[in-house]
Parts: C-alpha cells; structure tokens; sequence
C-alpha cells in the first residue's frame, strides 16, 4: 500500500543520483516499495540478511560487471558497511563512462549510523530518502473513521490492514517483542531485554512531553549518560522522534528539553497496553498521542529542506510544531483533538514571538475555515497536502 508520491520520489532521487539510500524502520514497506520500483526498472534484488545473497557481494565490482545494466537493490545494507568504499570506485568509473545516475539503491532500518558509512565513502554520489508507514493521505478515503483506525493502530502495514483490532495488536506485540529480542541486540545495544522494555513503555507513557532525564534515569536505576545513549539507539533506529525546541529567540525564557515521541501511534498504544479506540479515547495518554500522530505524518510529507521544532517559553506560551520553510517563512500548528477546536492565549503570544507567517489549528474535524486573528482550523490530511504544495520549487 505505498502511494504513487512516494514512489514518484523515489523514482525522481533514482534519476538526480547513482545512489539512493532508503531508510525505514522494520516492517515500513521498504522492500515493497523497492520491488514496485523493480517492476519497471531492470533490476536485481538482494537481501544482505540471506548468507547466500551476502556471499553474491562479497566482490561487489565483479557483482556489478556481471549486472551493469540493471539497478542492483540491496536490502539492510547497514550489515555490510564495509561495501561503501568499492561502491564509490564502480560510480566513478560508470561516471566516467557516462552512466550518472540509478547504479545502487540501498535499503536500510537504520538511520544514523547507516549514514555516516555511506556519507563517509559517497559524498557527493548519494540521496537520501525516508520511508515512513501509511500515512494519512495514502490510506482509505480519509474519512474520521479512517483516521481514528490509522491512529489506533499505527501505520505499519500488517498491523493497519489486519482483519481485527485483536489481530492488529498482536501482530505489533510480536513486532516490539522481535525488536527487543533480535534487532536492537544485533545493532549492538547490549543490555537485558527486561530494561530495555522498560524504558521503550516509559516513553510511551511519557508521549509528547519534554524530556526529563534524571527522573527516567532513577527509575530504571541508571545513570543519566546512559539514558542518553538509549534514547541515541532508538531514535538511530526510528523508533523514537526527538522533536527539538525552538530556541532562536534571544531574550526569551525558553524551554530547551525537546520532546519524545514513540514514533508510530501504534506501537505506542501497544506498549501502554490499548487495545481498542475506546480505551484509547479513555487512557492518560490520549492527547500526546494524538499529538505525536499529527507531527508524526506531516514530517512524513516535510520536503528535505523545512525543519520542525516545538515553542515553549517560560511563561506559557507554547505551539505545538513549527515548520520552518526559510528564516522568513514559518508556519505555527497548534493540535487539537477536539471537533470544535479552540486557541489559547498563549499560541497567539509565541506565533507573535516568532513571527509565524501561517497559523493553523490541526483539528479532528472534516472543514477548513477561519477561526479569527489569522488562524484557520484545518483536518490534518488537507495541512499536509498544504505541506507538500509549499515545498514544490517554483517553475
């Protein structure tokens, strides 16, 4: 269920660069997406899990002259790192010989550390895109119900499309039980499975609030420093957004902790125990959740270059997530829950403080209208269509 935006983009980075990397987390449709791609481009795909496709690499120049003509796909490229440095011989030399663009796409689960062994070895020779779950505009008709069932269960393919909440929700148990169990151990996170379920629950307890170290450090009895390098590792992983502050405001008492989010709403119900969108509707996390799901799908549709924070001073004032398109174009989005949404004196006060050029309202209702002193209240699928058509350069 990968939406033809998203495969377009990927097409459109395949024909700018010789290389693309495509990164997700588990589960996100990142092979689908590539072998949609393969079904009009020659291509050859490997996944660097199998030993057999592993041992095809191993002389990875010989690979590519007996394949030279097709796009060579390799999934979970981050566990053979030590194939980036031949891989920028085969471009240059293809350059040279004036072959310029989709030579290699890469897939990957991992993002942080997958970019600097590619960074490292391919400046110059590579995109990068990001594949996240189904978002709102790629699912349904986008109706409320579609958007409560794509909340209550997050956008991962199987768990979305299941035939039962049940089905869904023990299909994202076993999802964080593999992570737990395989995955984080592989990708080098040494510590008890116990501990690590523990804080991966406790910040899904915490959704959508500021940061606080020292309080999750004493309750999983760690230190600090610790707690930064988990929180490092899962959102490595894709696991868990850090939305930073807002912070260019010189002579405001600002607050500098960013905020966490368990990244898929789903996934995060999962870890809290919600099992149906009526306990949901009922449970403390409610409102962060819904946050997180908001900020979650409109960084999903964000063009490379616009950057989002969160505003909160001292004294109250607060915005949700900012976007910020250029230093001279920023939108402030305050998110709401309710159907009849409403603004509080201290969104107005930070849209002031930072000059928000556009200032919208994120509500669960199906119209956009003004609400009054500039702000329109809008659904969240028309906001990232909004999104999307400010990000397209001018011709």
């Amino acid at each position: 269920m990968i939406s033809r935006r998203i495969e377009n983009q990927l097409v459109e980075a395949l024909v700018r660069s010789p290389a693309v990397v495509l990164i997700g987390a588990r589960q996100a449709g990142k092979t689908t997406l590539a072998l949609q791609i393969a079904e009009n481009i020659p291509s050859i795909y490997l996944d660097l899990e199998d030993p057999s496709d592993q041992a095809k690499v191993t002389d990875i120049g010989s690979f590519h002259e007996a394949n030279r003509n097709k796009l060579i796909i390799l999934d979970e490229i981050q566990r053979t790192p030590e194939i980036f440095s031949p891989i920028r011989g085969i471009i240059d030399a293809e350059r040279r010989k004036g072959n310029k663009t989709g030579i290699f796409l890469f897939l990957g689960s991992a993002s942080m550390d997958l970019l600097r062994q590619s960074s490292q070895s391919l400046a110059g020779r590579i995109a990068y895109q990001e594949l996240y779950p189904i978002d709102v505009l790629e699912f349904g008709q986008v109706t409320p119900n579609d958007v409560n069932q794509l909340w209550l269960r997050g956008g991962f393919p199987e768990s979305l499309l299941a035939t039962s909440d049940k089905q869904s929700f023990n299909w994202r148990k076993d999802f964080i039980r593999s992570y737990l169990e395989r995955d984080i151990p592989q990708y080098g996170l040494k510590l008890p499975v116990e501990t690590l379920s523990r804080f991966w629950t406790m910040l899904a307890h915490l959704q959508g609030t500021t940061l606080n170290v020292s309080q999750i450090a004493r309750n999983l009895e760690v230190t600090s420093p610790t707690i930064h390098r988990y929180l490092d590792f899962m959102v490595d992983l894709l696991l868990i957004r850090r939305l930073q502050p807002w912070t260019s405001n010189e002579g405001k008492r600002l607050v500098k902790s960013p905020k966490v989010f368990v990244r898929d709403s789903g996934i995060a119900h999962t870890l809290v125990n919600i099992t149906d969108f009526n306990t949901l509707l009922s449970h403390a996390i409610t409102g962060g959740s819904w946050e997180g799901f908001v900020i979650e799908n409109i960084c999903g549709v964000l063009p490379y270059h616009v950057r989002p924070y969160y505003y909160r001073s001292q004294a109250g004032a607060e915005i949700d997530l900012i976007l910020e398109f250029s230093p001279t174009e920023k939108w402030a989005i305050e998110i709401k829950r309710s159907s009849v949404p409403s603004i509080g004196k201290g969104f107005y006060i930070a849209a002031e403080d930072i000059k928000a050029t556009r200032r919208y309202v994120v509500y669960a209702g199906q119209d956009t209208f003004s609400i009054g002193k500039g702000v329109v209240a809008i659904p969240l699928g028309e906001l990232m269509k909004a999104v999307i058509k400010e990000g397209v350069p001018n011709e």
